[in-house]
């Protein structure tokens, strides 16, 4: 199944599910503006506006957003993983995941 996903999704394998890393002034700065977007619209609420309340759920939903985007700057290590081939990119993160999918390997080759 491994193989058959090497061979038909390359761009999928090459990628590796990751992620960038995560931008922590982006992050710090969406807490912030959902902090600030929760009092307005707890403000919005005390006091009878509707404006000050949407405002507020406004506010939250774009520092939510903001914090939980994954920027999208590449590290030297991504671009010279995504440049190789599929294989070596998956394999080449030589942690946990690497060595899984090489005791996986050795297990389908019958070699374990």
């Amino acid at each position: 199944m491994e193989r058959s996903l090497y061979r038909n999704d390359a761009d999928f394998v090459a990628t590796g599910g990751r992620r960038g890393r995560p931008n922590y002034r982006s992050v710090t700065i969406g807490i912030l503006l959902a902090a600030a977007g929760i009092a307005a619209l707890i403000a919005g609420v005390a006091i009878p506006q509707l404006l000050v309340g949407i405002a507020g759920f406004v506010l939250m939903f774009a520092g939510v957003l903001l914090a939980l985007t994954p920027s999208k700057r590449l590290t030297p290590e991504d671009i010279t993983s995504s440049t190789g081939s599929p294989r070596a990119a998956a394999h080449d993160s030589g942690g946990f995941i690497g060595r899984m999918n090489d005791r996986w390997e050795r297990r389908q080759e019958g070699r374990e």
